[in-house]
């Protein structure tokens, strides 16, 4: 038989998930972000349960491809835009949408040849500096966008960097506002964090409008802002349950150590339970003794170090437990009891996006 490591991605986790998304920004439509294969999910696989999504916002070609040959025939942004001048004829072919952040990308829709203008969304660089134009510069890239016949309608993007932190967003807002103020066009502000922390609190007093907003990780049972607050206080359910089960039993006596550098050692009596899942399955390497998992659906903790290929796990809460057993990594055990995704990535010193991104090639990938 197969090694016993599995991925499972739950549609109706998704569909949940999205329809919380349109329930925190009632008056803006939602893009279904798909970029690095649907947060590991798969696009083919994630797709059933976000097809009621206003449209999906990916990263490459290759993605914008695979959706349309679902059948998607609604609107695909590229979020970094193009890269080269032929990718405009793909756009063209496909009908994407796509974000223009600098003069470069002006310059390929100047000498691009279409039949068909297009709809590209201007980013500011509003204070994340990363991509976009500069507040200063915005408004004559506006024109000179404008003034083009290869493009149609222009909307405005920008991206906030402290949505998920106590600085929140004000300050970027009103940069935003301010530069955009008279400029016709939809506007595409929030992400997962701003529609969950913001929306509800600024609505009328600060002018977060957004005619699109951009759901992300909580479309996938993530907190945008764990440890503050979890997946379970926002009203998501996880999407993603890696799980697996004991291949083997070791006892140890007081002074036993275990695993790679003999990190943990036994104070006394104790069973654990050797479990098929390494760094190799993208289960982080940094997580160490105390990190929680679910042995039959019963709360335990690892100990000792990852290995490539296992870890191992204190059975004292579950006595009965034996080679076989089911494990869960992260994600909902088959009685029904969560360990959510955020609380396995605190303890491995990253976060939920990095999990579902990492799952390894090697482990099988289903949907329930």
């Amino acid at each position: 038989m197969p090694r016993p490591i599995l991925a499972t991605i739950h549609p109706q986790g998704l569909q949940h998930n999205l329809h919380r998304a349109q329930r925190a920004a009632p008056d803006a439509r939602v893009w279904a972000v798909v970029k690095a294969n649907a947060y590991g999910h798969g696009i083919e696989r994630a797709f059933e349960g976000l097809r009621a999504a206003d449209g999906f916002a990916l990263l490459d070609l290759a993605e914008a491809e695979r959706v349309r040959a679902l059948g998607w025939r609604g609107p695909i942004l590229l979020l970094e835009g193009v890269f080269e001048s032929r990718d405009l004829e793909l756009c063209s072919r496909l009908g994407l949408w796509h974000a223009v952040h600098c003069d470069e990308q002006i310059d390929m829709l100047a000498a691009h040849k279409t039949h068909q203008p297009h709809r590209v969304f201007l980013k500011m660089n509003s204070g994340m500096n990363r991509l976009g134009f500069p507040p200063a510069r915005y408004r004559a890239a506006w024109a000179r966008l404008n003034a083009l016949p290869q493009v149609d309608e222009i909307s405005f993007m920008t991206h906030f960097s402290d949505a998920d932190s106590p600085r929140g967003i004000v300050h970027q807002l009103q940069v935003f506002n301010t530069t955009t103020d008279g400029l016709p066009g939809e506007r595409s502000l929030s992400n997962s964090a701003a529609m969950l922390r913001h929306t509800a609190a600024l609505e009328g007093t600060s002018g977060l409008r957004s005619d699109w907003v951009r759901a992300g990780i909580l479309m996938y049972g993530s907190a945008p802002d764990f440890p503050e607050h979890s997946a379970a206080h926002w009203g998501l359910e996880p999407t993603m349950t890696l799980s697996s089960r004991v291949i083997g039993i070791q006892h140890l006596k007081a002074g036993d150590t275990v695993g790679y550098g003999s990190t943990f050692t036994a104070e006394g009596p104790l069973t654990i339970g050797v479990v098929a899942c390494g760094y190799a399955d993208g289960y982080p390497r940094h997580c160490s003794t105390g990190t929680p998992v679910l042995v039959d659906g019963v709360r335990t903790r690892m100990v000792g170090r990852v290995s490539m290929d296992m870890i191992t796990v204190d059975l004292t809460p579950v006595p009965r437990a034996g080679v076989g057993t089911p494990v869960t990594l992260w994600g909902r055990a088959p009685g029904g009891t969560v360990l959510p995704i955020d609380e396995v990535a605190q303890a491995g010193g990253t976060v939920g996006y990095e999990l579902m991104c990492a799952v390894a090639p090697r482990v099988p990938v289903v949907a329930d």
